[in-house]
């Protein structure tokens, strides 16, 4: 298997978001970056602060034309302020690559870079909206939950941010060695990497022995990437 896939013809959709470094790998068509967007749990938003830069795990979701965040609203990485410009990374590790020389290790993966200004909702039912984007990007549970409250909405606080700077990298396929190194006695070859969830466990204060919603007990024995087969973008 070739190490890198052929690149695609799309243009990246700003200078800033081209891929530069192994540039094969690139990915700039809208379907990829989605799908792999899609098949994530976990974004890692960057901001430049007073402080200093700042790197924080968040839940997300999308839609069509935006990516959604959300945290508290004293949350210092999204308290910035209206219009703060922001870098959201999402990535799958999708194998260890061992070479016949550790120079040469590498590993395969699947990731988005999504630049630009993050802009806070204020709008009720925008805000709802998003919320439940964010909440069934991991799984569509939300008809099968309390709704959140006034009391939640107010200490919640939501950012958009366009989809209109994003791209991907992509590497897939085997180890590339040195040619002098290909005869040598050393092993070469992946390490596959998977994630999938385990059976649903019920909170210990659970009360009334409810059975889990089928969304949930779907997710037993699948990949992140499984779950989003056939859900509507």
């Amino acid at each position: 298997m070739s190490e890198d896939p052929a690149p695609e013809e799309a243009a990246p959709p700003s200078d800033r978001v081209r891929v530069r470094r192994f540039a094969a790998r690139a990915r700039y068509e809208r379907s990829e970056v989605l799908a792999i967007l899609d098949g994530g749990l976990i974004a890692h938003v960057g901001v430049s602060t007073r402080d200093g830069p700042v790197v924080l795990p968040m839940a997300y979701g999308r839609d069509d034309e935006h990516l959604y965040l959300h945290g508290a609203v004293g949350n210092h990485l999204l308290r910035t302020g209206d219009g703060q410009e922001i870098c959201v990374t999402v990535t799958h590790l999708d194998g260890l690559v061992m070479a016949r020389t550790p120079f040469h290790n590498s590993m395969n993966y699947r990731s988005v870079v999504v630049r630009g200004s993050a802009r806070r909702i204020v709008d009720g039912d925008r805000k709802l909206r998003a919320l439940r984007i964010i909440t069934d990007h991991v799984v569509p549970n939300w008809d099968n939950t309390r709704l959140p409250s006034a009391s939640d909405l107010r200490s919640t606080l939501v950012l958009e941010l366009s989809l209109a700077e994003a791209s991907a990298k992509v590497r897939v396929g085997d180890p590339v060695d040195e040619p002098e190194d290909l005869a040598g006695p050393w092993w070469a070859g992946v390490v596959p990497i998977s994630t999938r969830f385990g059976p649903a466990v019920p909170s210990s204060d659970l009360t009334g022995n409810p059975e889990p919603p089928a969304s949930i007990q779907a997710l037993s024995g699948i990949t992140p990437d499984d779950r989003v087969i056939g859900r509507d973008a």
